[in-house]
């Protein structure tokens, strides 16, 4: 059975400093897919803040390089740790280069109770109802997750470039925390599929998460909604909007990244 936390998990050796066994079958080409890299990163993050009543809230990060199966490096640097807010630093290296970099927020709740939401909720079909993809090896890392697909399916000629779909690790996470959400956002193919003829290689330079606790409002053991749009593409980068949604219907997390088609 995979342990997605215990894979993620970097091992402390020394204040500031972890080690990570990066282990073989999770890649998107040459590297491990950008979810399982910022997974570990937040976790990175996360380890250093004990106080639980600040969570997760942002994550700026960029996907400099692919990371290869076998040993690498995780930096990890608390950069300000305020009244109610904590910046931390951390990074991925592997053989002497920084393969990826994150900067997460961890912040307490603010007296400020506004509400505001401009875009509309997805109409939510429910998940037992669509069978889930007989088979979805390509990408490798693909084969760990669950797909149910209510939208367009990739290379199918759509005509826009959006995707919907439930999805979730499979087996479930035993905990819906914020880097399994991370991994979540990046787990289901560009929306710029759905447009395409055939497959391209592509991979992510910068991704920012937005994530809104507490996260048990869903189920662990549920999928979760994600539906994506590309708002701008040009020169051979996109930039896409994700979004991830409880089955009823709370929003958990907002993605924006910048995807580049490598040929």
């Amino acid at each position: 059975m995979i342990d997605f936390v215990a894979l993620t998990t970097p091992r402390l050796v020394a204040p500031g400093r972890c080690s990570l066994d990066v282990p073989d079958g999770w890649q998107q080409g040459r590297g491990a897919f950008g979810g399982f890299c910022l997974a570990v990163l937040v976790r990175a993050i996360e380890s250093m803040e004990d106080d639980k009543e600040r969570p997760l809230r942002s994550l700026t990060a960029e996907l400099c390089g692919p990371l290869l199966p076998g040993p690498a490096e995780v930096l990890v640097e608390v950069l300000r740790r305020g009244s109610g807010m904590t910046t931390v630093a951390a990074r991925i290296v592997q053989e002497g280069s920084v393969i990826s970099h994150a900067v997460g927020i961890l912040a307490r709740s603010r007296a400020d109770t506004t509400k505001l939401r401009t875009f509309t909720p997805p109409s939510l079909p429910p998940w037992n109802d669509v069978a889930p993809l007989a088979s979805q090896e390509w990408p490798t890392f693909a084969k760990f997750f669950e797909y149910r697909v209510t939208g367009p399916m990739p290379f199918s000629r759509h005509s826009s470039p959006v995707t919907e779909n439930w999805v979730r690790l499979r087996p479930p996470c035993p905990e819906l925390d914020a880097a399994y959400l991370t991994a979540l956002a990046d787990a289901t193919w560009p929306a710029s599929f759905s447009v395409m003829p055939e497959p391209r290689p592509v991979g992510t330079v910068s991704f920012t998460l937005q994530l809104f606790p507490p996260f048990d409002r869903g189920k662990p053991d549920a999928p979760l909604y994600h539906r994506g749009e590309v708002l701008v593409a040009a020169d051979g980068y996109s930039v896409e909007r994700r979004e991830l949604w409880t089955e009823g219907g709370e929003l958990l997390a907002l993605n924006h990244q910048t995807i580049a088609t490598i040929r």
